[in-house]
């Protein structure tokens, strides 16, 4: 079975992914595969779990490769301190594409952070869509990660090193500077 962590970035996949290290019966990454275009974009091994928060554009391939035989997870975090960090980053990835690709150069009196924060109800509307009717999932948030990692865990068979793997929530990996 194929794992699924869909998010908006800027929540913790990383961390998430860096904890599925610890997980022997699965492989784990994020976003190994962002740079391939057509069939092979969404060609991951079996047993394997992915985190790209590119992948809630690609939903609807994601529905006819993978539908309900996948696992997913809607991993999120709080939204003010998404839209904060997304903020910092707006000259470059995904926020410099949404606002001069997908809002078409959006007017310049549009703050950053409107821009983050309309990005972000894009991303949640599209994932909770996709979501709907599938009937392995679960939600999990960057601030109960630990507690939602167990469940995943379970959720999913996984063997391996659990307590290595909820070691890697204390470590902050692909940090923005605050400002």
């Amino acid at each position: 079975m194929n794992i699924f962590v869909l998010n908006s970035g800027r929540c913790g996949s990383t961390t998430w992914i860096q904890a599925c290290q610890h997980i022997d019966n699965y492989t784990a990454a994020h976003e190994s595969r962002a740079h391939l275009l057509g069939a092979s974009r969404l060609d991951y091994p079996p047993a394997h779990i992915e985190a790209d928060n590119r992948l809630s554009w690609l939903l609807g391939r994601l529905e006819q490769r993978y539908g309900k035989d996948a696992f997913y997870v809607h991993l999120r975090r709080e939204r003010a301190a998404t839209a904060a960090s997304f903020e910092r980053r707006a000259g470059f990835g995904i926020m410099r594409a949404y606002r001069e690709g997908i809002l078409l150069g959006a007017d310049s009196g549009l703050s950053n952070r409107a821009v983050a924060e309309d990005y972000l109800e894009t991303i949640e509307s599209n994932i909770a869509l996709f979501l709907r009717d599938k009937p392995q999932q679960m939600s999990a948030r960057l601030e109960t990660a630990a507690d939602d990692f167990r469940r995943f865990w379970q959720a999913i068979g996984a063997q391996g090193d659990l307590d290595a793997a909820l070691s890697e929530f204390d470590t902050r990996y692909n940090s923005s500077a605050e400002t």
